[in-house]
């Protein structure tokens, strides 16, 4: 009799699980929070009408497809030519392979010159044009600009405008470093935003009243014209009803 073999069933392989979370605070003190979130939200607020220009806060990037080991997550980037929507993550391969164009980091006292040397040698190995490095305790800036395959430093951050955001960044010794739009507008915090928006809405709303109080004088000034026009026909009347031409009086 011939035993007929059977194959051993086929192995699965577990998916590869990407996780949304490296284990680290997005931030080590409210200074260095402030600064990433105004960056962050105010680059969301320049791109807000392109539904192509995806805008990121603390978001793991995975730059290879198979390995969940190589990652970053940037303080804030950007990615050009990818919807806005919600990810758990940056997955390059299922973005059409666009690595984010532009990163920014922001410092805290817990970083060493090691990781933001590794920092660097990531962006620079996985396709960023433009990575940004601010430190808000000694207020110093860093820029570099891709340059073939280098991401080469920017000589004179002061006055420096985004090639790709338009943005202009204006630092001085000794103080905070301040963020343009190409509107000119200065980057705000949320504080200050809703500062600007209440003192806009306070100014709308004086001026509606200053329109409305005009409108009700406009009226008032012609409620007294018709009474006196009325007064005036009716004194006419009479002087006719006595045989008065009125066109005679002087």
């Amino acid at each position: 009799m011939v035993q007929q073999l059977t194959s051993a069933p086929e192995r699965q392989v577990p998916e590869m699980v990407y996780p949304d979370s490296d284990g680290q605070p997005m931030a080590d003190n409210t200074l260095q929070f402030e600064w990433i979130v105004t960056i962050k939200e105010n680059l969301e607020l320049l791109f807000s009408d392109n539904p192509e220009v995806f805008v990121a806060g603390d978001l793991l990037w995975y730059p290879v497809e198979g390995d969940n080991k190589t990652r970053r997550a940037p303080d804030a980037m950007v990615a050009f030519g990818r919807p806005k929507g919600y990810r758990g993550s940056y997955q390059q391969w299922k973005e059409d392979q666009i690595a984010p164009q532009v990163v920014f980091e922001v410092l805290s006292p817990g970083n060493t010159l090691s990781e933001m040397a590794k920092k660097l040698a990531f962006y620079q190995r996985f396709g960023v044009e433009e990575y940004y490095l601010y430190n808000p305790y000694s207020m110093d800036m860093g820029g570099w600009q891709r340059s073939g395959t280098f991401l080469a430093p920017i000589a004179e951050p002061n006055g420096w405008v985004s090639p790709r955001l338009g943005i202009r960044f204006e630092t001085t010794l000794g103080k905070p470093l301040k963020l343009f739009t190409p509107q000119s507008q200065l980057f705000l915090t949320f504080v200050e935003l809703g500062k600007l928006r209440a003192q806009a809405e306070a100014e709308r709303d004086q001026i509606a009243a200053e329109r409305d109080q005009i409108v009700v004088e406009r009226d008032q000034v012609t409620a007294e014209r018709d009474q006196e026009r009325q007064r005036v026909d009716l004194l006419t009347a009479k002087l006719r009803e006595l045989g008065i031409d009125p066109n005679t009086l002087t």
